[in-house]
C-alpha cells in the first residue's frame, strides 16, 4: 500500500480531521487555530493517535454510515402498538450494544494503561541495530499496561499477584513490545504448563470461588508438586505482590533476548524497567481493606497521577552477557524462573520512560491493545528460552481470539508509525485498501513490490547470523538439566529481604497455606518450603499447627543479593504521594491551619485532601467517605482534637470513631502521622499510639517543622519496627 505524504494532501487533511495530517510521522503533527498567525503546539505522547479520535462537540446525531437521526424513542405502530421491524435506528443501537464487549483476556484482564515518551541516552550501536536506541536524545513513543494476572476484568487492583508491565514501543521501525511484569522471574520453565498454572490460580470451576486469589486448594496443590513456582511464590508473596502503586514497582522483561549489532554479532541480554519513584509497597491488611474501599486504586493513583502534572518515570537498563558464558553464574541464563544478581551482571541504562497522557477511550487504548513478545524489531532477538517459545505463538493465537479475525494490528492502537506493505488480504475488519492487485510474491507485474527486507537491504530484520541451537543432541519432550535446581535461588531472595520483609513473606504464606483444605497439600507446601528453608517451614507450620520436615541443607545457602529490598530505602522522590489533613468544621482554626498545610505540602507535588464531618469551607472529602488506605501520610490539625478518644461525641455524619480510626490504621500500617498543636500528645494518647519514629507533632503554630519531618517521613514510606517479628528465629 503506497500513501502519499505531499504537503499538498496533508494541508488538505489538516482542515479536516482534527488538526492533523493522519499519514504524517508524529513528531511532524500539531494542533491548528483557524487563523494564519496559529502557533505550533509542542508534539505530545498522543499525536499518533490523534487522527483515530472523534469530537463530538457541535454536532447531531448520525446513525454509523453518517446520516443525521434522532434515537431516543423507537419507531412504533401507534403510540401504544408494538415496535416495528423496520425501525433501522433502534436495530442499529441495540445490536451494537450487545456486541460492545469483546472476550476479556484470559491473564491480565484487570489493567491500566498510560501513554509517553522513551528518551536514548546515547547511541548504543555499540550494543544493538535497534534505531529507537540508535541516537542520544532520540524520542520513541510508547504506551504502557499495567495489571493484575489472575483476576477477571472487575476485581480489584490490590489483589495479591503477579503484576504485569507491558511496553510498547513504537519505533520508527516498527512496533517493539516487552511483555513483562513487576518480578524478574515466572513460574514455570516450559510454556506448555501454562494452562495448568492458570487453571490451577483461577477460581474453582464448580463455584467461581475464590476470585483473584491463590489462597485455596488447587493453586496451592499445584505450587507444592511444581517446585519451579517457589521463586515466583516468594517474590508476590512479599511486597512485590502488592505494590502501593504502578508507580512505584520496576517492570522486568523476565526472558532472557538477544541484542544484535549491525555485524551481526549478539549477546544476550535482560531487560528491566526500573521505578524512578523507588519501590514500595502496602501491607497486607492495608491491601485488603483497600480491595474493599477502592477497588480501582491502582488505576484511579495512575490516572490521577498523570493528570496532575505528575507523570511517573522509568529508566530502561540491560543487563548485558556473553552467550558463552549462559552456564556461568550457577543456573542456565535460559530458564526463566532465575534472575541475574546485578553484582554479576551491572545494569547498563539506555535511556529515560516518562509517562504524560492518559488514555482518551480506555475501550479504545487500554482494552484494544495487543501486546506480543514476538512484535521485535532489528536489532533484537529471541533466545532458546523454552517459556519465550511458547508465548510467541500463544500470544497471536489469543489476540485472534479476541478480536475475531487477524486484522487487530489496524487499530489505532496497534497500529505502527510506519507504514505497513505485505501480502496479507481480507479478513474480518479489514481497514486498509490495498491497490497492489498482484498479492503474491515473486511478482514481475508489481515490479518486484513490495520488496524483500534483510540484514543488508531495505534495513529489515535480521534473526542473529551465529545463533546455533544449544548443544544440540537428540530430540526431546524434557527440559536440560540445567533446570534442575529450583531452590537456591528463592531463598537467595528470602536472605536479600530485611527481617520485617522475611516477616510479612512469612505471614503471606501462612495466610494463604491456612485457607487450603486438603491436609496433604499443606504437607506438600511445608515440604518444598523446606527445600528453601527450614526455617521458613517452621514458622509457616507453627502457624498451621503441623510438625515441618527435617532439615535439608543441599540447597541452602546464607548468599544474598542487591536491589531485592523494597523497605530498605527511602524514596527518592514523594510528588504524587497522597496526605490526609484531618480537621474539623466545628473549628474554624483547623480550617484555616489545614489550608496553609495543604498549601506548602502542594507546592512541594504532594495530593493534599483536607478531611472534615462535611464538604466545603475547604473541606473536600467526609469521614464518612476516608479512610486510612486513602492517603500515605496522616496529619491532625490543631482544633480538631476534639473529634478523637471516648469524650468525642457521636455524628450521625460519620461512623462512630471514623477520625481516630484513621489515625490509628496508618499508624499500625507503617505511615507517617503526625499532630500540630495542641492535638499533638492529645490525639496519639487518645488512640493509642506511641512516641515512635514517624510519629510527628508541631510545635504551637509552627507547622514549617512540622511539614519538613512529614515529608522526610514519607521518603521512608512504611516504619517497619511497628510490626512485630517471631522470636527465636
Amino acid at each position: 500500500m503506497r500513501i502519499s505524504t505531499t504537503l499538498v494532501t496533508c494541508s488538505s487533511l489538516i482542515g479536516t480531521t482534527l488538526a492533523a495530517c493522519p499519514f504524517a510521522h508524529p513528531e511532524a503533527l500539531w494542533r491548528r487555530d483557524d487563523g494564519p498567525e496559529a502557533e505550533a503546539e509542542a508534539p505530545t505522547s498522543r499525536d499518533h493517535l490523534v487522527q483515530a479520535e472523534v469530537d463530538d462537540s457541535d454536532s447531531y446525531m448520525t446513525s454509523d454510515v453518517g446520516g443525521p437521526i434522532g434515537e431516543q424513542r423507537s419507531l412504533r405502530a401507534g403510540p401504544r402498538g408494538p415496535t416495528m421491524l423496520e425501525d433501522f435506528i433502534f436495530r442499529q443501537k441495540l445490536q451494537h450494544f450487545d456486541h460492545e464487549r469483546i472476550p476479556e483476556r484470559v491473564v491480565h484482564a484487570r489493567g491500566a494503561g498510560a501513554l509517553g515518551t522513551f528518551t536514548s541516552y546515547g547511541n548504543w550501536s555499540n550494543l544493538t541495530a535497534a534505531s529507537f536506541l540508535g541516537q542520544e536524545g532520540k524520542k520513541t513513543p510508547v504506551f504502557v499496561r499495567f495489571s493484575t494476572v489472575a483476576g477477571s476484568k472487575g476485581s480489584a487492583d490490590t489483589a495479591r499477584d503477579v503484576h504485569g508491565f507491558a511496553t510498547r514501543f513504537y519505533t520508527d521501525e516498527g512496533n517493539f513490545d516487552i511483555v513483562g511484569n513487576n518480578i524478574p522471574v515466572f513460574f514455570i520453565q516450559d510454556a506448555i504448563q501454562f494452562p495448568d498454572l492458570v487453571h490451577s490460580v483461577k477460581p474453582s470451576p464448580d463455584n467461581e470461588i475464590p476470585q483473584a486469589a491463590t489462597a485455596h486448594d488447587s493453586a496451592w496443590d499445584f505450587f507444592s508438586n511444581q517446585p519451579s513456582t517457589m521463586h515466583t511464590l516468594f517474590w508476590a508473596m512479599a511486597g512485590f505482590g502488592i505494590p502501593r502503586s504502578f508507580r512505584h514497582m520496576d517492570g522486568f522483561g523476565v526472558h532472557t533476548f538477544r541484542f544484535v549489532k549491525e555485524d551481526g554479532s549478539s549477546k544476550f541480554v535482560k531487560f528491566h524497567l526500573k521505578t524512578l519513584q523507588g519501590k514500595a509497597s502496602l501491607v497486607w491488611e492495608e491491601a485488603q481493606v483497600v480491595s474493599g474501599k477502592n477497588a480501582d486504586f491502582h488505576r484511579q493513583d495512575l490516572f490521577d497521577a498523570i493528570a496532575s502534572g505528575h507523570p511517573p518515570s522509568w529508566e530502561l537498563a540491560v543487563q548485558v552477557v556473553d552467550e558463552d558464558k549462559a552456564l556461568s553464574f550457577g543456573f542456565d541464563l535460559l530458564d526463566p524462573t532465575k534472575f541475574i544478581p546485578e553484582e554479576l551482571a551491572p545494569l547498563v541504562p539506555l535511556g529515560k520512560m516518562t509517562l504524560d497522557a492518559n488514555p482518551v477511550n480506555y475501550f479504545a487504548e487500554t482494552e484494544q491493545i495487543s501486546f506480543q513478545p514476538g512484535h521485535v524489531v532489528r536489532g533484537i532477538d529471541f533466545s532458546e528460552d523454552p517459556l519465550l517459545q511458547g508465548r510467541l505463538y500463544s500470544y497471536l493465537d489469543t489476540q485472534l481470539n479476541r478480536h475475531g479475525g487477524p486484522n487487530f494490528e489496524q487499530l489505532p492502537v496497534n497500529r505502527p508509525l510506519p507504514s505497513v506493505h505485505n501480502n496479507n488480504r481480507d479478513g474480518q475488519g479489514q481497514q486498509f485498501i490495498h491497490r497492489n492487485i498482484h498479492q503474491y510474491t515473486p511478482s514481475s507485474l508489481s515490479n518486484g513490490f513490495p520488496a524483500q527486507a534483510n540484514e543488508t537491504v531495505g534495513k529489515g530484520f535480521f534473526t542473529a547470523p551465529d545463533r546455533t541451537v544449544a548443544n544440540g543432541g537428540p530430540v526431546v519432550r524434557a527440559l536440560s538439566p540445567t533446570f534442575d535446581d529450583v531452590w537456591s535461588q528463592p531463598r537467595l531472595f528470602f536472605n536479600s529481604l530485611t527481617r520485617v520483609e522475611q516477616q510479612f513473606l512469612v505471614n503471606a504464606i501462612r495466610f494463604e497455606a491456612s485457607h487450603v483444605q486438603s491436609e496433604l497439600v499443606r504437607q506438600n507446601v511445608l515440604k518444598q518450603l523446606n527445600r528453601v528453608s527450614h526455617e521458613v517451614a517452621e514458622r509457616v507450620a507453627t502457624a498451621l499447627g503441623m510438625t515441618a520436615p527435617e532439615p535439608e541443607p543441599r540447597y541452602y545457602h546464607d548468599n544474598v543479593t542487591v536491589g531485592i529490598s523494597i523497605f530498605n530505602n527511602t524514596l527518592p522522590t514523594i510528588e504524587g504521594l497522597r496526605v490526609g489533613i484531618l480537621a474539623s468544621t466545628a473549628s474554624q482554626e483547623s480550617l484555616k491551619q489545614a489550608g496553609e498545610l495543604k498549601k506548602m505540602l502542594s507546592e512541594d507535588g504532594l495530593m493534599v485532601t483536607v478531611v472534615g464531618e462535611s464538604l466545603g469551607g475547604g473541606v473536600e472529602q467526609t469521614y464518612s467517605s476516608a479512610d486510612a488506605t486513602g492517603f500515605d501520610g496522616i496529619v491532625v490539625a490543631q482544633g480538631a482534637e476534639g473529634l478523637f478518644g471516648p469524650g468525642a461525641r457521636d455524628s450521625p455524619l460519620f461512623p462512630t470513631g471514623r477520625p481516630g480510626q484513621i489515625l490509628l490504621d496508618g499508624y499500625r500500617w507503617g505511615k507517617p502521622v503526625a499532630a500540630v498543636g495542641r492535638a499533638g500528645a492529645g490525639v496519639f494518647n487518645e488512640t493509642g499510639i506511641p512516641k515512635t519514629e514517624g510519629v510527628f507533632e508541631g510545635e504551637g503554630d509552627d507547622i514549617d517543622g512540622l511539614v519538613e519531618d512529614l515529608e522526610a517521613g514519607l521518603k521512608v514510606f512504611k516504619f517497619t519496627d511497628r510490626f512485630p517479628i517471631d522470636e527465636g528465629f
